[in-house]
């Protein structure tokens, strides 16, 4: 590689780490704080709160990259023009077409490590952090199962538990299961175990009483029975039992380009369209760091010399990766819509190649002089004399 491409090239690496360090730090701990109160309020120790904030990374990384590597071209591009490195480049022979190929290299770096992690990294993360979840809604003591507030597990179900243990012992319990309108139970108990089986959590009540209200007839008979000891099934009640339905983002792309029966079990469809259109937004997303890493140099080379700056062509290199994104988001709702169509998905893509194409083009065209600057550029020597001669 010539050692012009080996500087450029370092030089929007270097930007591009300190803006992707800056944008995912931003962006993770936005993401973070609402996560880190839902699992606090949820009796979980920081521990998993930090295991649950990691596993989000790697979404929070490939949602991130193309912006970072657009910011890295246009403010690398910027410096360049602003230390006149960029008129020495072209006084040199380079064109517009020549100066781009570092930043092409650059972009499709920066798209090689989105497609690494949305084909990898990101189901991985997925997969693990939707067990991590069931795990603790499984995990109906530390969720659930907290003294001196009434909780509400589900519709129709009120838990209130006046205090818990240091053995864990639930102390004076109660539950009403209003589920069902027209049959209401009420369990009171001294005292209460969590104790787990096959099927799920199960609650032991000791010493207690179930008072049942029912409508028959357009009448109410409430019948009361004291106990010793009684279960009651807990992941009935939590709907925790039972097999869990898979998002489809969980999957490889290989398996959702070609989605097999087990696969629509697992995520309870009855179409394979959906699967297919997961698979080609993936296919999709890693070509739009090339296209932003583009989009940032090439605009900025369009234009003269101006003692304002360059920020019009910065802000033409904004609207032009805006309307790259819009496409973006147009063509994933109505894919969303009809499935067949994720022809779609590919269409920003090829929209944001051909602008590329056309703002180097633009960059390299021979600009025009005006008449007037020509003629006041001219050498003495050749303006006209007052007697009609040259001087």
């Amino acid at each position: 590689m010539p050692r012009i491409d080996r500087y450029l090239l370092g030089l929007l690496l270097t930007l591009f780490g300190f803006f992707a360090l800056v944008l995912v730090s931003v962006y993770w701990i936005n993401r973070a704080v609402s996560l880190f109160d839902d699992l606090l309020n949820d009796g979980q120790s920081a521990l998993v709160v930090l295991e649950f904030t990691v596993l989000t990374l790697p979404l929070v990384i490939s949602v991130v990259l193309p912006v970072a590597a657009f910011a890295a071209t246009a403010y690398g591009t910027n410096r360049l023009s602003g230390e006149s490195e960029l008129v020495a480049m072209q006084a040199a022979g380079l064109s517009p077409w020549r100066m781009a190929r570092p930043v092409l290299v650059f972009g499709l770096f920066v798209g090689l490590l989105v497609a690494v992690l949305v084909h990898g990294l990101v189901p991985m993360a997925r997969t693990k952090l939707a067990d991590r979840q069931d795990e603790i809604t499984q995990n109906i003591t530390a969720q659930f199962l907290r003294a001196g507030t009434f909780q509400y597990p589900t519709d129709g179900i009120t838990l209130f538990i006046r205090d818990i243990a240091s053995d864990g012992r639930l102390l004076d319990l109660f539950i009403e299961d209003a589920r069902n309108p027209e049959d209401q139970t009420t369990y009171t108990s001294e005292e209460a175990l969590v104790v787990r089986n096959d099927t799920g959590p199960v609650l032991i009540l000791l010493r207690g009483m179930t008072q049942n209200l029912r409508y028959q007839h357009d009448k109410r008979n409430l019948s009361v029975t004291r106990f010793e000891q009684l279960s009651y099934d807990l992941g009935a009640m939590l709907s925790t039992t039972g097999s869990k339905k898979r998002d489809l983002r969980e999957f490889g792309t290989l398996a959702l380009l070609s989605p097999d029966q087990s696969l629509l079990d697992a995520t309870r469809s009855d179409d394979a369209g959906d699967a297919r259109r997961e698979a080609h937004e993936r296919l999709a997303q890693p070509l739009l760091s090339p296209i932003a890493a583009m989009i940032g140099f090439a605009t900025l080379l369009i234009g003269s010399y101006s003692r304002f700056g360059v920020w019009r062509q910065v802000t033409w290199a904004i609207v032009g990766l805006i309307a790259v994104q819009f496409l973006t988001n147009a063509a994933a709702n109505q894919v969303g819509r009809d499935t067949e169509l994720w022809p779609l998905l590919y269409v920003p893509a090829l929209f944001g190649i051909v602008l590329c194409v056309v703002l180097l083009w633009l960059a390299a065209r021979p600009r025009r002089i005006c008449p007037r600057v020509a003629l006041a550029n001219r050498p003495a020597a050749n303006k006209p004399t007052a007697k009609g001669g040259m001087a």
